[in-house]
């Protein structure tokens, strides 16, 4: 009788040039995961922590915010490799430049501030530094530069690759939110990690532990493998952005989170514990 292959386990990540880029040799299968095949699905972070947050449509491995991992703990472990954590690559707050009345965080009490999500870090820090006042307005992280510029909101968290665009669309930084967070911590800000479910059982999540650590060092050791990969899916970004992108957000932290990368998730969700 010929053995059947168990279904291939669901992974999900962003579209975003940091994940296509170090996720892109597991998928594609240039690096070993104990014999383990993935089915790939890409979606806007915010989506990511929406389904990771249903019992029942969430992934088998999949990046969520930090700020939404300590909702599913009880569900999913976290896994050493693939996070975005580090310093300088925070959300920004930006204004459109002819709006000198929003010159700082105590100037957005009261004001509508669009957010990628409010399950995203980005929305977390938002709460944890600007006044109790603020109106988040919860959109798609790429339509929030148009929002601000064109004035539905007074003025929006912005995160990914909108970090290097946002002059373009006419808008100025008010403050970045991650160097709140640094001055205050004095630890790496992190962003997004990568969790399995824990039903999985401890083998099989150490099998995906060590593909993905593989996966995110081969990009590093070969990015010219992931080049079309990451272009396929940068929403019509410059290369110029796709690699500044990369080099903002993948780095020693991403290969392994190391003790520091652990103390910095602890602290961001230390009082800050939502609930499925």
């Amino acid at each position: 009788m010929t053995a059947i292959d168990p279904p291939p386990l669901t992974l999900a990540f962003s579209p975003c040039p940091n994940d296509t880029f170090m996720f892109h040799a597991l998928v594609a299968g240039l690096v070993a995961a104990d014999g383990l095949r993935f089915a790939p699905t890409l979606l806007d972070i915010e989506e990511l922590n929406a389904r990771a947050l249903s019992p029942t449509a969430g992934f088998d491995v999949t990046k969520l915010s930090v700020a939404t991992f300590a909702a599913v703990r009880a569900r999913y472990v976290l896994l050493d490799a693939g996070a975005a954590l580090g310093s300088g690559n925070g959300p920004l707050v930006v204004r459109a430049a002819a709006r000198d009345d929003v010159c700082d965080l105590d100037a957005l009490a009261g004001r509508r501030v669009a957010i990628p999500g409010v399950h995203t870090t980005a929305a977390l820090l938002l709460r944890r530094y600007a006044p109790a006042s603020v109106r988040p307005v919860p959109m798609r992280f790429d339509r929030i530069a148009k929002a601000v510029a064109d004035g539905t909101v007074e003025a929006g968290v912005i995160i990914h690759e909108t970090r290097f665009t946002y002059r373009d669309a006419g808008l100025v930084a008010v403050a970045d939110l991650g160097e709140h967070w640094e001055a205050a911590e004095r630890i790496p800000l992190p962003l997004g990690v990568v969790a399995a479910r824990a039903s999985l059982g401890p083998e099989r999540i150490a099998a995906i532990e060590r593909g993905l650590r593989a996966s995110v060092e081969h990009a590093q050791r070969e990015p010219r493998a992931s080049a079309d990969y990451v272009r396929r899916h940068a929403q019509e970004l410059s290369p110029e952005v796709c690699a500044q992108h990369i080099a903002l957000y993948v780095n020693e932290y991403s290969v392994s989170l190391g003790a520091r990368g652990r103390a910095a998730i602890a602290a961001m969700l230390a009082g800050d514990a939502p609930t499925e």
